[in-house]
């Protein structure tokens, strides 16, 4: 191991891209702590560290801080993080599914996706106005006024220049992640983000370690050894299986039909064709944590408006963090999303019909719809297993905070979504500097051979 490590820093070119790509993460977290002028810094601090992190509104603040790696207790430059972009890219993805122009520019090739990133830059501005109003205005509410957080007379120019700031700092963002996709290795967005996951990891532990009590008969809020020693095999179960879903895959056998060319046989061969079990990635709990962010706090505003209406209040316990109803709608919209996802990126019909331009077909299958059917098939049924782990994966922080009485704040980052996260692009990134040295004629992390994933 310790020679691979020698082996990645005498190849100069993968030397320089990783130097390059630190380079720039360091860059974005400097970024963190330039702050947005007009908001008196101080208050937000003092404002941050009395809000209820209980309260939907609480957990909506604690949600953006895991993807956006800023804190509710600054106003900062990229305090939106790169979620804009993907927003955006997210929009356009869809769209691409039902506008024809769209998706005609996707067929189109690397042409067609240079108009398309050119489209999501300008789609990025957009969003990012909206989200930064939006944050500025949370912001605000956590903080329990604007008399509070922003300086006398200066409301109105508060706004305009966070607006402007936030939206710059992110276009800036986006602009940097381009940089390490050309320049550097792994993908940029992706870098980022855990950069902003990874950062926040130590504050969590520093908690842990703070509210640690190891006397026997301590106080109901602290942390003993049972707890400590529960998280750090909740931590450990929770890395391997993500490293088990995300390297997980359904190969399919695939047989190349063979060809006379002259006097020479060629084809022939069989391959695999793998099939993710885990096509979604994080993305369905992105879309179901964003989508069940929104009723908690709308329920609990009616229901302290109607504070005599029966109903209101019953929904309003019902969509809780803690409750049962709140979770098990949780688990439901990660798994709808899972399937939704897949059946908007993965396309059976076109890999059939390019298995059938290419001479290749599946044994026992006739090519064309049969192929497509059986491939549909299959990834239906191997989305459930990885749809039915991710709803697990994201509510074990709400039941260790439950069952233990450990702070959700910390649960957050020491397992679940921000986790998965991190163990997704760890890998992506460790197999591209494995590339990289193969090709090299270096040995590579593992020493049986290339790693790959793991199949069924």
């Amino acid at each position: 191991m310790l020679g691979t490590v020698a082996n990645i820093f005498r190849i100069q070119d993968l030397r320089n891209k990783i130097l390059f790509t630190v380079a720039l993460l360091v860059i974005y977290r400097i970024g963190f702590h330039i702050p947005i002028p007009a908001f008196n810094q101080d208050a937000i601090r003092q404002a941050a560290s009395s809000r209820d992190t209980q309260s939907p509104l609480g957990r909506a603040a604690d949600y953006l801080e895991i993807f956006t790696g800023g804190r509710f207790s600054q106003s900062s430059l990229f305090g939106l993080g790169i979620m804009p972009y993907i927003t955006a890219s997210i929009i356009l993805m869809l769209l691409g599914e039902v506008v024809p122009s769209l998706k005609k520019l996707r067929q189109e090739g690397q042409t067609g996706y240079k108009k398309i990133q050119e489209y999501t830059r300008y789609l990025t501005v957009l969003v990012c106005i909206l989200q930064a109003m939006m944050y500025l205005r949370l912001l605000v509410m956590s903080g329990g006024g604007n008399e509070r957080l922003i300086y006398p007379g200066m409301e109105v120019q508060a706004i305009v220049l966070g607006v402007i700031s936030m939206t710059a700092g992110t276009i800036f963002l986006m602009w940097l992640g381009e940089q390490i996709d050309e320049y550097g290795i792994g993908n940029g967005i992706s870098l980022i983000i855990m950069a902003g996951i990874v950062a926040r990891t130590p504050w969590a532990i520093y908690q842990v370690i703070k509210m640690a009590d190891f006397r026997m008969g301590a106080p109901a809020g602290s942390i003993g050894t049972g707890k400590i020693l529960f998280l750090a095999v909740a931590f450990v179960f929770v890395v391997a299986g993500a490293i088990l879903i995300t390297q997980g895959q359904r190969r399919i056998p695939i047989q190349q039909a063979k060809q006379m060319r002259g006097r020479r046989m060629y084809g022939g061969s069989r391959h695999y064709l793998p099939l993710r079990v885990n096509h979604g990635g994080v993305m369905p709990i992105i879309f179901a944590s964003s989508f069940m962010m929104f009723p908690p706090i709308i329920t609990e505003q009616l229901a302290n408006y109607f504070r005599n209406s029966v109903v209101l209040q019953r929904i309003n316990g019902a969509l809780q963090y803690e409750a049962y109803t709140y979770n098990v709608l949780y688990m439901l919209l990660i798994i709808l999303f899972a399937y939704f996802w897949v059946s908007v990126q993965f396309q059976p019909r076109d890999m059939a019909k390019n298995l059938r331009d290419s001479g290749s077909f599946i044994p026992g299958l006739r090519p064309g719809r049969r192929t497509a059917e059986y491939l549909e098939t299959v990834m239906a049924r191997i989305t459930y297993y990885g749809a039915a782990f991710l709803a697990g994966i994201a509510v074990i922080p709400h039941i260790v905070s439950l069952g233990l009485g450990v702070p959700p704040r910390i649960t957050t980052y020491l397992g679940g979504t921000g986790l998965l996260i991190v163990v997704s692009v760890s890998l992506d990134l460790v197999q591209k500097i494995e590339a990289n040295l193969l090709m090299r004629s270096y040995e590579g992390f593992s020493s049986s051979g290339r790693i790959k994933g793991a199949y069924t």
